[in-house]
């Protein structure tokens, strides 16, 4: 008995050490180690479904599905595994499969968070806003989420009362690109006769400082007294949109006009169509090694004849020799203080070109043409297939057709650049 004891703790101890390599992101050693213990003990489901895990993370999404159906036959009611094999059944685009995936975790748990979530995501990602805006406020309830929960005594304002004459707190909550997207609705929310206080992330604070009607306050500073509130990303809920009635009018973001001489005149005259590039975003991302594209990939993909600008402020270690070797690429760095500077440098240039960070969402809210670049499974926003975007007019769409590869997303950027300079 003793000696099947110290073999189940070094098992264990086996497999911790998988999960400890997966978290610091060594898959091919965590997958040796899950190996290792899934030889001594082959009929543990929880094994299995950290190897599927792991190959998830790997992008692997064939192999992470079959570990997860091991481990859900010898355990049928591992809710865990079921919403897994929904994440990776998305990432294969079978999303109907994905959906049936998250229902059959809710029945075995009608309170597993994190099927809920991945549900709202999956059918947001195939534009069924009506039912995606509703799971979507399922993120409240995510641990991961704690942290910016808002524990306010007024009432959350969700659309079902009159908010006319009311004092209505809208806060940030995301990502700085969640937000420039959502500020659409305030708009919407004045012509409701509501009083607007608008908080937001410091860096966002000089760029919104434009908006009409509203108490603009910096996140972290006190609050002016408030009846009622909601987050930014709720009040397509509130306002039950759908992908017919997105508030898409641009722009409805403005460069402070004193900024956009002062880059004007630090750009210069041009005889060339100007480009603003966006390659890289912040690497913390959790889809970062997916979005970005170095910097030397970019630049030998691009048609020579243009003036190409930099429209980020921090660079990677990885991309400084190949900014530093490359002629073609103004950049200016920490001259761009924030994003009322980035607004206003978009001005300057005739389109954007960018991946997928909260550049593209400035550039689509002042209405710039933004050719965006799009890993193979992107962001739920930009919903799948399509070469436009619903909430932003001006912006085209360009998807990665192989995992990984930016290949065709840049030959055909360069193309379409040198069909615009054509015709100009």
């Amino acid at each position: 008995m003793q000696n099947l004891k110290n073999n189940a703790n070094a098992n264990a101890l086996i497999n911790n050490t998988g999960l400890n390599l997966h978290l610091n992101e060594h898959y091919s050693e965590a997958l040796e180690t899950f190996q290792k213990a899934l030889a001594s003990d082959p009929n543990n489901p929880v094994i299995l479904n950290n190897f599927g895990v792991c190959y998830f993370s790997s992008d692997l999404f064939e192999s992470a599905i079959q570990n997860y159906k091991k481990a859900i036959a010898l355990n049928p009611l591992y809710v865990e595994a079921h919403n897994n094999i929904g994440n990776a059944q998305v990432k294969l685009f079978r999303h109907e499969e994905a959906l049936a995936s998250f229902d059959q975790a809710l029945t075995l748990d009608p309170a597993y968070v994190e099927a809920y979530w991945n549900k709202a995501l999956a059918l947001l990602q195939l534009g069924r806003f009506s039912e995606g805006w509703v799971l979507y406020e399922s993120r409240w309830a995510k641990p991961s989420f704690q942290p910016i929960v808002r524990n306010f005594p007024q009432p959350i304002w969700d659309g079902s009362f009159s908010v006319a004459g009311k004092s209505l707190l809208l806060h940030a909550e995301q990502g700085l690109g969640d937000t420039l997207q959502f500020v659409r609705y305030v708009e919407m929310v004045q012509n409701l006769g509501a009083r607007l206080v608008v908080e937001v992330h410091s860096p966002l604070v000089p760029l919104l400082e434009g908006l009409e009607g509203v108490t603009l306050v910096k996140q972290g500073d006190p609050l002016p007294p408030f009846e009622c509130h909601c987050p930014l990303m709720s009040l397509p809920l509130a306002f039950q949109t759908t992908l017919s009635s997105i508030p898409s009018a641009v722009p409805y973001l403005k460069p402070s006009p004193e900024k956009e001489r002062f880059w004007a005149e630090k750009l210069g005259p041009t005889s060339q169509m100007r480009v603003g590039l966006v390659w890289s975003g912040d690497p913390r991302h959790q889809n970062d090694k997916q979005r970005s594209i170095p910097l030397v990939e970019l630049m030998a993909s691009l048609p020579r004849g243009f003036e190409y600008v930099s429209l980020q402020s921090d660079i990677r270690e990885s991309d400084r020799k190949a900014l530093k070797d490359n002629g073609r690429l103004v950049h200016f760095g920490s001259e761009l203080k924030d994003f009322s500077d980035t607004a206003a440098l978009c001005a300057q240039v005739d389109v954007v070109v960018c991946v997928d960070t909260s550049v593209a969402h400035l550039s689509g809210a002042l209405g710039k043409p933004t050719f965006l670049m799009l890993p193979y499974n992107p962001d739920w926003r930009w919903l799948l297939e399509r070469t436009d975007s619903p909430w932003y007019p001006t912006m085209q769409l360009y998807r990665q057709s192989q995992l990984g590869s930016w290949h065709s997303v840049l030959e055909k950027v360069s193309a379409d650049l040198l069909k615009i300079v054509s015709t100009m």
